[in-house]
């Protein structure tokens, strides 16, 4: 199933081609695969070069670390997400390890990072879903993650699934078109709430 993004301007096919499914196959992600991806993340800006991030990887079937990321996951997302055959977690640093400092961008990074992996991913033709519905705390215990760090959001990693293969529930927003913001929605010019004269 395709669900590439429909847009009026002419975006990069990558972007068109990335989206959030989560029905996923059991095929497995090659080693290199994931090495990349993660490669990628690195590559993304950063507030006085700190890169903030850091990702505890899961990969089904080796080691302990897949179920131990999958019970950080609230139920609803455990119950989908258990199909895919990688997942993480990111993590992201609070402070400066220069100063000691506050870093107020450090999600705003951990979410940069997260979008060039996003897109080296559909690169190499896998997807990934990235969930809110985690359990922080949790995951802070079960891999005693420093109390200078938070755990900011997880991934579910692989191919793609069939719909059918998930619940009724799940299936037709599965099946869905996707949808956007229209410009004018989102950019501003001299107040705000009114559209910009480019998205006019």
């Amino acid at each position: 199933m395709h669900k590439e993004a429909i847009s009026p301007y002419a975006i990069l096919d990558l972007i068109k081609k990335r989206w959030s499914p989560r029905a996923f196959s059991d095929k497995k992600v090659a080693t290199e695969s994931i090495q990349r991806i993660i490669a990628a993340a690195g590559w993304s800006a950063s507030s006085y070069n700190e890169q903030p991030w850091r990702f505890i990887v899961g990969v089904k079937n080796e080691g302990d670390t897949y179920e131990k990321v999958m019970s950080c996951l609230n139920p609803f997302n455990e119950a989908w997400a258990k199909s895919a055959p990688v997942a993480l977690l990111i993590v992201s640093k609070n402070t400066f390890s220069a100063s000691g400092k506050t870093n107020r961008h450090a999600w705003y990074d951990c979410g940069g990072a997260a979008a060039f992996l996003s897109l080296q991913a559909t690169a190499e033709g896998l997807y990934l879903h990235q969930m809110a519905g985690i359990s922080p705390e949790k995951a802070r215990e079960v891999f005693q993650i420093p109390s200078d760090y938070t755990v900011v959001s997880a991934m579910a990693i692989g191919y793609l699934g069939k719909p059918e293969q998930l619940p009724e529930s799940l299936q037709s927003a599965e099946k869905a078109p996707r949808t956007r913001k229209t410009l004018s929605e989102i950019t501003f010019g001299s107040t705000w709430g009114t559209a910009h004269e480019l998205t006019k």
